[in-house]
């Protein structure tokens, strides 16, 4: 460091660099390393420490003689972290013994003291200067709240402890062993070098810089001569308005507008590749003029609130609230007609309005993601460009099988489809928060924090059986009609009671939901009563509502078949070897009756069709292989796939996969993905309404067994996070996301269901689980629990046992054990390796 520093020299920290990024785990890592030679040069004083390269180039601008200017290609931020790091000493000796050191120090290392206009020894970025020189100059704006004052307020705290460590360390010894002991190999690059291609083969890897950094190097070293001008007045507004993450978003946004399959991972290529074809630096400049231009729309897409039209803010703020990333190139095309001056905020309120509807419409008829992606990348290149904005978006959405919901077929699925089954849960309740707002109620519900009821209780009891059978055939079971409705629409309100509704007789409920200030739930309680007739009544009334407040696609949809039958091929065909399911389960999840899914099995080849049995575990009477010749008896087949029958020929109810497990398998709903923040407040409210969910749902003894393990888990390293679900579930994290592998839990826990759920699905893509042997030792070691019996078949799926197994002392001990044993096997070391710049 002493060569590096002393004399006449600058460096530059060149426009293409990013800005200062270190952060307390860096800082804290150079910080031991300088400690540590301290504590080394005490008995060797020669001893060194090498900390890396720096990369310099001569600068094309070379100052006075007298004054060696570099610019730093490679290596800045070691280099202003330790000159802050000088700074910090500076200050401490100063304060403490004499201002004597200010003036050495500032004089040998930070500055050049007789250069008034290169003064400074490094010049950071244009966007950490002021900051930089406020440590330099020791100001009361020192120590700021960014990147560099967090450096110099961190290497302050640590000058400041010296005295009060376990090893004491003089101040003298920390300068000498920065200044004399830390070895940097400086490299320097020859006149007329391309510097731009120097720092591009040093840091395009993908580990050190994002492609927002990247393409800004590449844009800046073809200005040579308006870099300066075009940074400070368009690119830095422009980097500061967005994070990292966002920056690459809007350049990959730009590029979609031309072709929609570029991913974003090709982000700088791409647009590099595009940009190469620029001729002059103006065409350049012009560049990063249109880039400021899209980033201020991008903007408003992402903070909704900044957008100045009344309905165009609530149709972004409905679709930001929707939470899907791929509506963004469409919604940027529309804003940026406007801004052109080739829409007005009516129409593209209007556009807006169709895609929300195409969102809801599809999620209510179980089609949420299908195609979802590719759909809407190519709304901006497909749609006709010679409608209006509005009624182009609606026409392409209309066309083809975009499953964008017809009205007539909309009131005819909402009876059948399990809509609970579907989508994320944060949008199952932005529909119903949705239509509940259509009522326009005056009285003030804070919505965003009801969550989702089944007023016919997911669970059955005799009374709810009983109501059931009253409106059924002689050929259904009250609780295959359960299967059917539960998760339909009909059946589902708002309420902020959930936990305390729960398995009730409609009688009590109807109480609790009468007094409610929600109007969904004041409709339902006018019944007398809650069966198969009032639950499709209701969706009849929800379906109007529904096509009232979303309109729906032209004339022009394509023959779109109104029960999903290819959800049904895929969950079949993921169905595994030693599982079975039935034909009502295989309803419930496609929205229709059991008779059309024995109908078309019967007559439509299908994988797997074997393992679909009747309610009973039984095979179906009329069943018969599609294959001509065969003759063989599905159970010797089920029974050589794994398949356990008992001496009256029924399957073992053990290995039935649910329709929630088929929806597992069919890739329509996915698990709520916990959020691992230890003292977030939102952690805090969720973790009390998960106790407030497990105490009024569970008994006294199953909660107090349940808070046990929670306590237990915590105590051996691990983390509870929470979903944001209606029913709020725990997750037991034996690693956090910033892990190296990412996080990773064993079981969730579900307060209202009671349900302890082994997450195999998430586990099998998780180092080191996502080897097959150690999840199967898991299964053999929970099915050791007392009434726990976990079929292998489910070893890809997220099956589970109640909570009332907690409750017995040995049985929660023994699961403690294996708990243990998995927070142990998921401690995968993480590599400790330094990334500096």
């Amino acid at each position: 460091m002493q060569a590096l520093l002393e004399g006449a020299k600058q460096y530059h920290v060149p426009l293409y660099q990013r800005t200062y990024s270190w952060t307390e785990l860096q800082l804290k890592r150079i910080w031991d390393d300088v400690c540590q030679l301290a504590r080394d040069r005490a008995e060797h004083p020669s001893a060194t420490h090498f900390i890396g390269s720096l990369v310099l180039a001569p600068s094309p601008a070379m100052g006075p003689v007298g004054v060696a200017e570099y610019l730093v290609v490679d290596g800045q931020q070691r280099l202003t972290t330790l000159t802050i790091l000088l700074c910090a000493i500076r200050d401490r000796r100063a304060e403490h013994e004499s201002e004597k050191h200010r003036l050495r120090l500032d004089q040998q290392y930070l500055t050049n003291p007789f250069e008034e206009q290169r003064w400074l020894k490094l010049v950071p970025t244009q966007a950490d200067r002021d900051a930089y020189v406020a440590c330099v100059r020791s100001t009361p704006q020192a120590g700021g709240d960014n990147a560099v004052g967090r450096a110099y307020r961190f290497f302050a705290k640590a000058l400041d402890g010296l005295g009060a460590a376990e090893e004491p360390i003089a101040i003298e010894r920390i300068e000498s062993a920065v200044i004399t002991g830390l070895a940097l190999v400086a490299i320097t690059a020859k006149p007329g070098d391309n510097v731009y291609r120097i720092f591009e083969s040093l840091n395009n890897t993908g580990l050190t810089l994002t492609q927002a950094d990247l393409l800004r190097n590449y844009i800046f070293m073809r200005l040579p001569n308006r870099g300066q001008a075009v940074y400070e007045s368009l690119w830095l507004p422009l980097q500061q308005r967005f994070t990292p993450t966002e920056l690459v978003l809007l350049f990959w946004l730009d590029l979609v507008h031309r072709d929609p399959k570029v991913k974003q991972t090709d982000t700088y290529a791409s647009q590099q590749a595009r940009l190469e074809k620029l001729r002059t630096e103006a065409d350049v400049e012009a560049e990063v003029q249109r880039f400021s231009r899209l980033g201020a729309l991008l903007r408003v897409i992402l903070h909704p609130a900044e957008e100045h039209d009344p309905a165009v803010r609530q149709r972004l703020e409905r679709l930001n609230a929707w939470g899907t990333t791929t509506v963004y190139p469409v919604l940027l095309h529309l804003l940026d007609r406007r801004d052109r001056g080739t829409a007005t905020s009516e129409q593209i309120a209007a556009a807006m309005l169709y895609l929300e509807s195409f969102f809801v419409r599809r999620l209510l008829i179980g089609r949420s993601t299908m195609n979802i992606n590719r759909i809407l990348l190519a709304v901006v290149t497909e749609m006709d460009r010679d409608l209006p904005v509005h009624e182009a978006v609606r026409r392409y959405l209309s066309t083809g099988r975009k499953y964008w919901a017809a009205d007539a077929s909309l009131r005819v699925l909402v009876r059948t489809i399990p809509f609970y089954l579907n989508g994320r849960a944060s949008q199952r309740n932005l529909v119903l928060r949705w239509l509940e707002e259509s009522h326009g109620s005056k009285e003030p519900v804070a919505l965003e924090k009801l969550t989702i009821e089944h007023v016919l209780p997911q669970t059955l009891s005799d009374e709810w059986r009983q109501m059931l059978a009253a409106d059924l055939d002689t050929d259904e079971t009250p609780d295959e009609a359960h299967d059917g409705l539960v998760h339909t629409l009909g059946n589902l309100t708002l309420t902020g009671y959930n936990s305390e509704l729960s398995n009730k007789p409609f009688a009590a409920k109807r109480i609790a939901l009468a007094k409610s200030g929600i109007q969904l739930s004041r409709d339902i309680a006018d019944r007398q009563r809650w069966g198969c007739s009032e639950i499709l009544a209701r969706a009849d009334a929800l379906a109007d509502r529904i096509i009232a407040i979303w309109p729906g696609p032209t004339e022009e949809t394509g023959n779109q078949s109104d029960v999903p039958w290819d959800v049904l091929a895929k969950a079949l065909a993921e169905l595994p070897a030693g599982s079975w399911t039935t034909y009502g389960d295989l309803a419930a999840l496609i929205g229709t009756a059991p008779q059309p899914v024995g109908n078309r099995l019967a007559t439509h080849p299908t994988l797997n069709a074997h393992r679909v049995l009747q309610a009973g575990g039984v095979v179906a009477g009329n069943f018969k292989w599609l294959e001509p010749g065969r003759t063989d008896d599905p159970r010797d087949v089920l029974r050589a796939e794994g398949v356990t029958f008992d001496q009256n020929g029924r399957a073992d109810q053990a290995q039935r996969l649910t329709v929630e497990e088929l929806a597992q398998l069919a890739g329509v709903t996915a698990p709520d993905l916990p959020e691992p923040r230890r003292r977030a407040t939102g952690d805090v409210d969720r973790a009390a309404r998960f106790m407030e969910q497990l105490t009024a749902a569970q008994t006294p003894a199953v909660a107090t067994a349940t808070a046990v393990v929670l306590d237990a888990w915590t105590t051996m390293g691990g983390i509870l996070g929470y979903g944001d679900g209606d029913e709020t579930s725990c997750f037991l994290l034996a690693r956090g996301k910033e892990h190296e592998y990412g996080n990773i839990w064993p079981v969730t826990l579900y307060p209202s269901s009671g349900k302890c759920e082994v997450v195999f699905q998430h586990l099998s893509i998780r180092t080191p689980f996502d080897a097959v042997a150690l999840r199967e030792e898991l299964r053999q070691r929970l099915n050791q629990l007392p009434g726990v019996q976990i079929a292998a078949a489910k070893l890809a799926l997220r099956p589970g046992f109640p909570l009332t197994v907690l409750a017995d002392t040995d049985a929660r001990e023994a699961l403690l054990d294996h708990l243990r044993w998995f927070y142990g096997q998921a401690q995968v070391p993480a590599s400790d390796e330094l990334v500096v710049d």
